[in-house]
């Protein structure tokens, strides 16, 4: 097996809930903000770039019930990590009209994670209905070859009703 692949599966796989994997993005997203405030003066771009790797263990960690609340809970958690860097005047409108702004400047970072987000759910969720697909044709190949199953109980009742008639 290829070393990348034995580092891969080496590294944490959590299980998240929909709500566990919102916190989790938003929680971290706040972090990433009050960080680069902190370190970067509220550099866009750091928080840009920091928020894709975000997007992607989102949509890798949370369970594959709840595939369709990663690229919803994504966008979410950019917007509330927006709120240390925006940089707003004191009062709730002032702070709220700095989020927007900052939410319609960097447009294109939220778009691209949501849309890794996306992506890496949807190929999950097509892998997923791949090996449920798979495990079906398996059980009706075990039913078929053993001789009694659903197909031979089918033909049974299809040859007494084509007698009755």
């Amino acid at each position: 097996m290829p070393p990348v692949v034995l580092t891969l599966r080496r590294l944490p796989n959590p299980r998240l809930t929909g709500l566990g994997a919102g916190l989790f993005a938003a929680a971290t997203m706040f972090v990433i903000g009050c960080l680069d405030q902190l370190l970067f003066d509220g550099e866009p771009l750091v928080y840009g770039l920091l928020f894709l790797p975000v997007s992607a263990l989102t949509a890798l960690w949370v369970r594959t019930a709840d595939l369709v609340t990663a690229p919803i809970s994504v966008p979410i958690a950019f917007a509330i990590g927006t709120f240390p860097i925006s940089g707003g005047t004191s009062g709730i409108g002032g702070q709220t009209m700095a989020v927007v702004t900052a939410l319609a400047v960097q447009a294109g970072w939220l778009y691209g994670g949501t849309l890794v987000a996306g992506v890496i759910a949807s190929v999950r969720k097509v892998r997923q209905m791949g090996r449920r697909q798979r495990a079906r044709d398996a059980a009706a190949a075990r039913g078929a070859g053993g001789g009694t199953g659903a197909k031979t109980g089918a033909k049974a009742g299809t040859s007494a009703g084509a007698r009755r008639g």
